[in-house]
């Protein structure tokens, strides 16, 4: 029997995925409280094989809710905490000899997983940084010279403090450039906070996820249906034209000093087209550009100091500029 098709032209398999993935708000917030953008970010970046960098306080819950996207989505998830005394094999694997077989032998390290949580990635040099580049942006890890290939799906969530400088190595902008979205996790809304105590006060355990009522919506299936259907979105050429004009103001800006590159154009068009089909159309229009312009941009640009100093930001730049460039009819 032929798929039946649904009001955005996309297929029933691609239909379930989406309701399945829409799904996923729901189940995450038996976990996480107010964070629903955060959890479309994530999405976005995992029907585009993209990385993720969560920017927050501690104590908001960034690891929690990794955690319980991976178990809404059934995918295998670790953690790494980053110190300075971590090194690349500790996070890529390493080879070891085997006194019974003469042999050596590899052993997995923490990146072979669905999705990596690196907690503040900025607290260890820049040699183990490195090492997630290769696993980033190949998809594989190289150790002795022998490629080994990481599982599919395969996300870098990784989180950094944006208050507290002190003995950390902010990431180069070419690693950053690596990073498909960044995420900022706000603080919670005086409610929020509310339902995070009442929920504690009720016995929450935020490290027994299944006894909270977390519990699979979607998976791996519903992922390669998803991402087939994005494939599959249509970006009129106005459309590529208004990504270029967006991202071409940006080195235009007196504001800054880097603005975005092509790869980050190439970036906006991708979460443009996630953001649209999830949204339940087969079709990119303005909106969703500017909908992704800000998690997509905002770690791509580089300000100058004058401008930080009178309390320019990124995110103030790329609105202005959202603002200024002429939008599509």
């Amino acid at each position: 029997m032929d798929p039946t098709t649904d009001n955005a032209g996309t297929t029933g398999d691609a239909g379930t995925a989406r309701a399945s993935l829409e799904a996923l708000r729901s189940e995450i917030g038996k976990a996480v409280v107010g964070q629903d953008p955060a959890v479309t970010g994530l999405v976005v970046a995992l029907l585009c094989r993209g990385h993720v960098l969560l920017e927050g306080v501690p104590g908001v819950a960034k690891t929690l809710l990794v955690r319980a996207l991976a178990s809404a989505l059934e995918l295998d998830t670790k953690r790494v905490q980053f110190t300075p005394d971590l090194m690349p094999s500790d996070v890529t694997g390493s080879l070891f000899y085997d006194t019974r077989t003469a042999e050596f032998s590899f052993q997995e390290g923490p990146v072979f997983t669905n999705l990596l949580l690196a907690d503040e990635i900025n607290r260890t040099p820049p040699k183990t940084q490195s090492s997630l580049l290769e696993a980033m942006e190949e998809r594989q890890v190289t150790v002795d010279g022998t490629p080994r290939p990481l599982p599919d799906p395969f996300l870098v969530a990784a989180t950094q403090n944006p208050v507290e400088y002190e003995g950390t190595y902010p990431l180069p902008e070419a690693q950053l450039d690596r990073f498909l979205l960044k995420l900022t996790i706000p603080l919670p809304s005086r409610q929020d906070e509310i339902d995070v105590l009442t929920r504690h006060a009720s016995g929450f355990n935020p490290r027994d996820l299944r006894a909270a009522g977390v519990r699979p919506v979607a998976g791996p299936a519903d992922l390669d249906a998803a991402r087939a259907a994005v494939a599959k979105t249509t970006v009129s050429p106005e459309i590529t034209a208004y990504v270029v004009d967006i991202c071409r103001a940006t080195r235009e800006s007196p504001s800054l000093t880097l603005g975005v590159s092509p790869r980050g154009a190439t970036a906006l068009l991708a979460t443009s087209r996630a953001w649209a089909w999830l949204t339940g159309r087969d079709y990119v229009i303005p909106d969703d550009v500017k909908a992704l312009a800000l998690p997509t941009l905002r770690h791509r640009v580089q300000l100058r100091p004058e401008a930080e100093m009178e309390g320019v930001t990124a995110d103030s730049v790329i609105n202005a500029i959202l603002a200024h460039v002429q939008v599509p009819r």
